[in-house]
């Protein structure tokens, strides 16, 4: 058996900023890579910022590995170390600005799928038996009160205030799981799952932002959400995404009436949809290119990204699909 690329989308949270995430397949294993927002300038990298640095790091050693999921994911892990001393342009200000991500891979292990993943990147898999989580289900009300207990702080355009960026740092310097420089640590961190394989299943990989489909904005259940990929395909779910983001910086009634639209197959104009003294036009189809850059912003369960009631940070979605032939 092998992996076959059936689809993959990276959404840019802003067209001017680079996208610190990643995703990849190849015969036998796949990957998503979930980078952590940058806390301040570039410098300790040289000219590229740390999450940036990050994705791009590790997608080279996920691209070049094979074999065993562990040993491919070891092979990361030291890649990025040595990396690291090698890139480095001096020392880290502090914890916080050590760069980090979330990621999930998965590979094929004779008649087993095997899944590796540290913090919040969601695999699913849908198989003759049913469609099932490789990874915990996600769970937002945690994040929900932590981004509530913040309060406002985070603008247009990813602007933070001192107090906002102040807390995000502070949280960076806890320990935390994650994809990092340090490979003894994200050894340790990964966890590992198996589950029955065979021809004809499915595997998709996605970052949080694709997964808050699920949680945050309950749009589908996992059933629901490969019923309309396989009916629809990649990029309606990403206009849907883009539909749960607007409708969260709606007033109540007119978050209402995009739900109402929604459901009559209607994509509303998100020009017309932000603004709550103007009234929907069902007439409006919603092209991908008429896409807002993120109007509002996700918060990883382990700290990495704005709260998610605060419009305009530059996050990024991505999803890969795979399938077993």
């Amino acid at each position: 058996m092998h992996f076959d690329l059936i689809q993959s989308l990276s959404l840019a949270g802003k067209p001017d900023v680079p996208n610190d995430d990643r995703v990849g397949s190849a015969d036998r294993h796949a990957w998503v890579i979930d980078g952590a927002t940058d806390l301040g300038a570039p410098g300790l990298l040289g000219e590229r910022g740390g999450a940036a640095w990050l994705s791009a790091t590790a997608q080279r050693a996920f691209s070049a590995a094979s074999g065993p999921l562990r040993q491919v994911c070891e092979s990361v892990f030291v890649a990025i170390a040595q990396a690291y001393q090698q890139d480095r342009q001096r020392e880290p200000l502090a914890t916080w600005e050590l760069p980090r991500a979330a990621f999930a891979a998965v590979a094929l292990e004779g008649d087993e799928l095997v899944c590796a993943h540290l913090a919040d990147c969601v695999v699913l898999h849908r198989s003759a038996s049913g469609i099932h989580f490789l990874t915990p289900e996600p769970d937002r009300e945690a994040e929900r009160a932590e981004a509530a207990a913040l309060g406002p702080g985070t603008g247009a355009h990813g602007v933070r205030t001192p107090a906002v960026l102040a807390d995000r740092r502070v949280a960076r310097e806890r320990p935390r799981a994650v994809l990092g420089i340090d490979a003894e640590l994200s050894r340790e961190g990964t966890l590992y799952s198996r589950a029955s394989v065979s021809l004809g299943d499915d595997v998709l990989l996605m970052s949080d932002g694709f997964a808050a489909l699920f949680d945050t904005y309950r749009a589908y259940d996992p059933a629901g959400f490969i019923e309309r990929l396989l009916a629809h395909g990649l990029d309606d779910l990403a206009r849907t995404r883009e539909i749960g983001n607007l409708t969260k910086n709606l007033e109540p009634q007119l978050a209402v009436e995009v739900r109402r639209l929604e459901a009559e197959g209607i994509q509303p104009d998100p020009a017309t949809a932000l603004s709550p003294r103007q009234r929907l036009s069902p007439g409006h189809q919603l092209a991908p290119t008429a896409l807002p850059a993120h109007p509002l912003g996700h918060h990883q369960q382990f700290d990495e990204h704005p709260p998610p009631t605060q419009p305009g940070v530059e996050a990024t979605d991505d999803f890969i699909q795979v399938g077993v032939t």
